[in-house]
């Protein structure tokens, strides 16, 4: 009888433990890594899906951006990332996907590289080996999506355009597509805003698009692009000429102009469309 009764009880453990665990999944949980290009510890969320539980299962992954100011919190604790991104997969409205929010700085550092911030170095030889070989994602081009707000859809933009090799689609929202140049930059009392401004000058996605040849074109091409801004939105102007741009390109992409302005509201809702559409790309 003891030994019946140890092995129920072991069995009970089992079962409690199993419970336990699938009851961890949906979740969005903070972690860190070291780098050695920027020379720190760089900390990142990450939302992990109610499947990620089955220990074998291995999930496609969007790399999920900040805007400026915020950090890899933003989308978490702002953004509602993880009540959105449940839902739409337990409706069926998007695939489960592993979803990654790294951090750029808190002011004024952003995903460029810049005299001392390296971040775009970081990101591609650092950062996404560091999550393909800590998670169990499926590490190729067609499962790896990007997506950001402001800041982050300028970056998100840039990658994009710059590493085609590396994604299979992206999702601006409000997002600042570059700087022109002029005084108001060069005579900024704040040397680190003047840095992140004038990286912005340099990292000009609309220029990218205007002086793309036929060759680098057809690989910008090859991802699919989604171009989501309020019509509030001051960076308004700013997003219709960069669609302006990949339009005299005959490069494809798809826009949507929503009532809205530069707002986690905005940003939220921009989700529900965000999350279904690198799904698409995700199954093809």
């Amino acid at each position: 009888m003891k030994r019946y009764f140890t092995a129920f009880f072991l069995l009970l453990v089992a079962v409690l433990q199993s419970v336990a665990q699938n009851d961890a999944y949906p979740r969005v949980q903070e972690c860190e890594m070291q780098s050695d290009i920027l020379d720190c510890t760089k900390k990142y969320c990450v939302y992990l899906p109610q499947g990620y539980a089955d220990g074998d299962k291995v999930f496609p992954v969007l790399y999920l951006l900040h805007g400026l100011t915020d950090t890899h919190t933003a989308w978490r604790d702002k953004g509602n990332v993880c009540e959105i991104a449940t839902g739409l997969i337990e409706t069926g409205k998007a695939q489960e996907m592993i979803i990654v929010m790294p951090d750029a700085g808190t002011t004024y550092d952003g995903y460029f590289n810049s005299d001392g911030w390296c971040y775009e170095d970081f990101f591609f030889q650092e950062f996404i080996p560091h999550i393909e070989s800590t998670y169990r994602v499926i590490p190729d081009r067609q499962h790896r999506a990007i997506a950001g707000l402001s800041m982050g859809g300028g970056g998100t933009t840039w990658y994009a355009l710059n590493h085609s090799e590396m994604f299979s689609s992206a999702y601006a929202m409000s997002a600042l597509m570059g700087l022109v140049s002029g005084s108001w930059i060069t005579q900024d009392p704040d040397a680190r805003r003047r840095v992140f401004m004038e990286s912005a000058v340099a990292n000009n996605n609309i220029t990218v698009v205007e002086n793309a040849a036929k060759e680098q074109c057809a690989k910008i091409a090859s991802v699919r692009w989604f171009i989501d801004v309020g019509d509030d939105d001051f960076l308004f102007d700013n997003n219709m000429e960069f669609v302006k741009a990949m339009r005299n390109k005959r490069i494809p992409y798809q826009l949507r102009v929503r009532e809205g302005g530069h707002t986690w509201q905005y940003w939220q809702e921009a989700l529900y469309i965000a999350l279904p559409f690198v799904s698409e790309t995700f199954g093809k």
